[in-house]
């Protein structure tokens, strides 16, 4: 009988995190977990780290050995769960597919001219990033909306339809003195466009029907030079897709096979945000296709047939989670953060509590930061390394500083990355000969305990971190900054003064997310999570003056617990031109929304949900007339609550400080996102314990941890106390519902914890709490 594993993978920059969950055996065994961490890379040992994770997780489940050589079989696996930064690396690196453009005649250059953004208004010395694109072909189309841009009375004067249906007659033609362009040719006498009603609800005029024989002999010329990858952007596609989808079917019959259309990714106003997340996407799917025909290739072909039963998920960048079909570049670019979003806020967030919860993830290339107040928070448009993506994620600021980041002395200054180390050679204690990282520091310090540090190093993965190498690089260093600045640092200054710096670059975002948008920070929770979280979760709350922190005991893999807890997802989305308290414009917007519900939950029902695990929620994007900016808005959980007008106009005010009273407000867009839920709940969240045991025991709550005592002490260097005995404890040694007072290092096989001085750390069942003392 199979096992039904359930195995949830989040590869990072440096490490692989691998959670295995096997389910009961009989009554009375609970289910077991098999936490495995190892490089991302190591070519010396394999070829994919989720591959290795899975083989190593079977054989500890199984007791079966499998050589690495031999392909694995996964009928004992129930699903697999995904993450990956393959696109996002590709993105940064500049290393995606080579594709064409495919765009109306006469926008040629839409991309490589922009919005006009200056991001450094001051800088004297602008650099613009390079378009992804490496040709660009123009198709003789053109259509336009009737008396949009240029009409002050276009409402009055406005096409009417017979009905709402996109296959509607036009039932009264346009009134107005501008009508539309002809659709003859130029200089020649005026013909009259066709004009037909848009997905929007807008009248189109087409223009310029696109030639199939000339865009077939286009295409040819393309794949006959070797590109594989399209990128299709027409104006005006958001509303009018059919061009873009007939150029879509000539180039799949001509045998592309990644084709990224526009309309079909982002169906939304404003044809540069939609051109560049296009171009991104003809980019990095091709790449992450070629990832994942690598991945499905270490295991038997019934995974990917489906035949062995076993689900292959991936997490999307909005923290749901899709199958492979519908995964694409554009949906992948922050899977990794999304996980421990997701996983941050189902094991922190505590809604009797009331305090709203500031993940802080802190891995080996970059430390990310997220804030959950009950619900997600989303942005629809984002810019990465100068492309803008327009495409639903969470709200992650990412900031290069992680266990990896390498150290620099330059003009006087001590400087923390944003160059990585990465996994491989990784930093200078990784046996590998790499540069020094903040794991370097951290090091010798006294923060990591090296005898109780997984022995995953070197070239046989067989030996702890070297200590010795890391000591040496820092007292060449320590030299060096002495003899430019004539000071007298000791090795342990040097390094704590890195340190610091690091610190204050991981404290940014968060000020960013909450003191930048009206939010106090020192009244958040913080959950520290990621590898090198615990290390500088008291150091990172302290100088944001918060006095509660949450260390899960999962922290550093808790992007995989996320995955192992998240919902399936699938959105559906139209563009939309309606008025907000225009007339019937109520009733229109709630009949679009109920067809985007029940195709939403039709395909949830498809992937095998019932009906009574699916929940939905309506979007509208909505902004005020004449302004750029709109906000999705969530609809009031009330099944007949529809007062969106109150639920934006609060928003506005929180985030921009003001509203505008008497502008009228547009819905730009209507979205339903259908979530399919995988379990029920996670019992009492860490916070409602500790409170809880608190309201019991008052000041006995939690007594001192009898494993504390008879700890070993080491010394360990904090900041204007010097090295002071430190208690090294083990996780599991602590007994729930008990306390660690500072200094000390809470230690398990994949988390180190620094307990700093003025501390106390409070064990819970399935966490820790500490608490900051000023």
């Amino acid at each position: 009988m199979p096992l039904g594993l359930q195995i949830a993978i989040d590869r990072g920059g440096t490490f692989t995190d691998c959670l295995g969950r096997v389910p009961s055996t009989g009554p009375g065994v609970p289910p077991r977990d098999i936490v495995i961490k190892l490089l991302s890379r190591d070519p010396n040992n394999y070829a994919d780290a989720p591959t290795e994770g899975i083989r190593r997780i079977l054989e500890q489940a199984t007791g079966r050995k499998i050589p690495r050589s031999q392909k694995i079989s996964t009928e004992d696996i129930e699903y697999i769960r995904l993450s990956t930064t393959v696109a996002t690396n590709a993105l940064l690196e500049r290393d995606g597919e080579r594709h064409a453009l495919i765009t109306t005649k006469g926008f040629r250059d839409i991309v490589q001219i922009g919005n006009q953004a200056r991001p450094a208004i001051f800088d004297l010395a602008i650099h613009k990033p390079e378009v992804l694109y490496d040709q660009v072909v123009e198709i003789d189309e053109r259509v336009t909306l009737v008396g949009y841009t240029s009409d002050p009375q276009a409402g009055q004067h406005a096409v009417q339809f017979s009905s709402t249906a996109r296959d509607a007659h036009v039932s009264q033609a346009y009134s107005g003195r501008d009508r539309p362009p002809s659709a003859g040719a130029p200089g020649a006498q005026y013909v009259a466009p066709d004009v037909v009603r848009g997905v929007s609800g807008d009248a189109v005029a087409i223009l310029r029907r696109p030639d199939e024989a000339v865009v077939r002999r286009e295409l040819e010329s393309l794949y006959a030079q070797g590109y594989r990858s399209l990128a299709i952007v027409f104006m005006f596609s958001y509303t009018y897709p059919e061009h873009e989808q007939l150029v879509k079917r000539i180039a799949q019959e001509i045998g592309f096979p990644s084709i990224s259309v526009s309309s079909d990714l982002m169906p939304m106003i404003k044809m540069v945000p939609r051109a560049t997340s296009a171009t991104a996407d003809a980019y990095l799917t091709p790449v992450l296709q070629a990832y994942l025909n690598g991945f499905f290739s270490g295991f038997d072909a019934s995974l990917r047939d489906g035949s062995a039963g076993t689900r292959v998920e991936f997490m999307m960048s909005d923290g749901g989670l899709t199958s492979v079909e519908h995964f694409t570049g554009l949906k992948s670019i922050i899977s990794g953060p999304a996980g421990g979003v997701v996983g941050m806020a189902l094991t922190t967030y505590d809604k009797d509590d009331g305090r709203p919860c500031i993940g802080f993830d802190m891995g080996g290339t970059s430390t990310d930061v997220s804030r959950y107040a009950g619900q997600y928070e989303r942005v629809m448009e984002t810019t990465i390394d100068g492309v803008t993506i327009q495409s639903p994620q969470l709200d992650v600021n990412t900031v290069a500083s992680g266990g990896s980041s390498r150290l620099f002395f330059r003009n006087g200054l001590f400087v923390v990355g944003p160059e990585s180390a990465s996994a491989h050679p990784g930093p200078t204690c990784y046996r590998k000969g790499g540069p020094l990282a903040i794991t370097d520091a951290n090091l010798v310090t006294g923060r990591l305990a090296t005898d109780m540090f997984p022995q995953i190093f070197g070239p046989n993965e067989n030996e702890g971190l070297d200590m010795d190498a890391s000591l040496r690089a820092f007292e060449a260093l320590t030299a060096q900054i002495n003899a430019e600045t004539q000071r007298s640092l000791t090795v342990d200054e040097v390094a704590h003064g890195f340190l610091r710096v690091a610190n204050e670059a991981m404290c940014r975002p968060i000020r960013s997310l909450t003191q930048a948008r009206g939010f106090s920070t020192s009244k958040h929770v913080l959950a520290c999570f990621g590898g090198a979280g615990g290390q500088h979760a008291c150091a990172i709350a302290r100088a944001l003056g918060i006095t509660t922190v949450v260390v899960h005991k999962y922290s550093s893999i808790l992007s995989a617990y996320g995955m192992a807890l998240a919902d399936r997802v699938f959105e559906a989305q139209e563009p939309s031109s309606e008025t907000w308290g225009a007339p019937m414009a109520l009733d229109r917007l709630q009949a679009r929304a109920r067809d985007l519900e029940q195709r939403a939950v039709d395909e949830l029902v498809r992937q095998g949900f019932p009906t009574n695990r699916i929940h939905v929620d309506v979007y509208l994007n909505m902004r005020y007339d004449g302004t750029d900016t709109a906000l999705m808005t969530l609809k009031p959980a009330a099944k007949d609550d529809w007062d969106m007008k109150r639920v934006f106009v609060e928003t506005y005010r929180q985030e921009f400080g003001f509203i505008l009273k008497d502008r009228p407000i547009l819905v730009d867009d209507v979205r339903v996102r259908a979530t399919g839920r995988t379990f029920d709940t996670l019992g009492p969240s860490v916070l409602r314990e500790h409170a809880a045991q608190c309201a019991q025991h008052g000041a006995q709550a939690f007594p001192e941890a009898p494993a504390y005592a008879n700890a070993p002490r080491r010394p360990v260097y904090f900041d204007q106390l010097g090295r002071q005995p430190t208690a090294i404890v083990r996780l599991r040694d602590v007994e729930p519902m008990h306390h660690v007072p500072g200094p000390a290092i809470l230690i398990d096989e994949t988390q180190t914890i620094l307990i700093e001085p003025r501390c106390e750390a409070r064990m819970l069942t399935d966490a820790v709490l500490i608490q900051i003392q000023y």
